[in-house]
This record gives C-alpha cells, sequence and structure tokens, in this order.
C-alpha cells in the first residue's frame, strides 16, 4: 500500500461525462476512507478497499455506502476469508487478489481460488448479495477454473495488453 493517489479523483472526474461505463476505484493505499469522499464525487461507482490497509474497514465502507456509491472489499493472497466475514453484509462485492499487487504478468496463485469458492459458500448460507471477483493471473488457459470456482468479475491486464499472450 502507498500513503497517496497515482490517479487521483480528476481523471475519474474528466472521464465520466465521456462513458456510461461502471467506474470501479480500487484504493490501494492507507486510510482509503480519506479519499473515498473525492471520488464518489468525482464519479466512481464502485469503491474497493483494501481489509488490510485499515483497522476501520467496517466503518469505511458504511461511509461509502453512505456516499451514494457501492462498497467493495478486496483482499491479498495472505489474506483469510474468515479475516473479513464480519464485513461481507457490509459489502456489494468482495475482490480476490490472486496475484502480489504491485507487479502486472504474474501468474495466479490457486490458492486463492479455494477463497473464491470459499466465500460463493458462505454467501449462499449467509443469503447475502456481494459479486466476487478476482485479480491476477488469469488468462485463457485457467478462466475455466476461475469461473467454476464461483468469479463473476475478471480483472484481466496483461491478458489483454501484453501481446505475448495473443
Amino acid at each position: 500500500f502507498v500513503p497517496n493517489i497515482s490517479f487521483g479523483p480528476a481523471v475519474v472526474k474528466d472521464l465520466r461525462p465521456h462513458s456510461k461505463m461502471v467506474f470501479d476505484v480500487h484504493l490501494m493505499i492507507y486510510n482509503p476512507g480519506q479519499y473515498a469522499p473525492k471520488f464518489a464525487e468525482a464519479g466512481a461507482d464502485i469503491i474497493t478497499i483494501h481489509s488490510e490497509a485499515t483497522g476501520e474497514a467496517g466503518s469505511v465502507l458504511k461511509a461509502i455506502r453512505a456516499l451514494g456509491v457501492s462498497p467493495a472489499v478486496s483482499i491479498k493472497p495472505k489474506t483469510t476469508v474468515e479475516e473479513i466475514l464480519d464485513i461481507l453484509p457490509l459489502v456489494d462485492m468482495v475482490l480476490v487478489m490472486s496475484v502480489e499487487p504491485g507487479f502486472g504478468g504474474q501468474s495466479l496463485i490457486p490458492e486463492c481460488l479455494e477463497k473464491v469458492s470459499l466465500l460463493a459458500k458462505i454467501r449462499k448460507e449467509r443469503g447475502l448479495k456481494f459479486e466476487i471477483e478476482i485479480d491476477g493471473g488469469v488468462k485463457m488457459d485457467n478462466l475455466r477454473q476461475v469461473m467454476d470456482a464461483g468469479t463473476e468479475i475478471i480483472v484481466a491486464g496483461s491478458a489483454v495488453f501484453d501481446r505475448r499472450n495473443t
């Protein structure tokens, strides 16, 4: 995590009039609650925070919803699903990072698919409504496995933009 942002609210604000697509802002920063109001005002539809970046994830997620924006939480590969059980009712989406954040082109960590399956099971058992997203290492050769685990939203970076993957 970093203390500040690289693509700030001004970028969202400038792009918003030109697109009706969903703007999912992923805040990989410490103190995400400090920036959430600025991104909401700029036109973000979803604000994703990392549970590991704040000791107040529940409060931040509630504040995001109060701004009229969909709250989401992300977990890194070493974070367990059990660590976010208490905040699952507060989110519209859970993002499972399937690589260590920071560098594109990494291989998917297979154990992260177990988290996806567990989240899908918990969602069904508890009657929750959140969607499950995955980010990192998804390629054509593992896409079926990723989807079969219960993933509904896939972030694809190098699989789309790296010519070596075509």
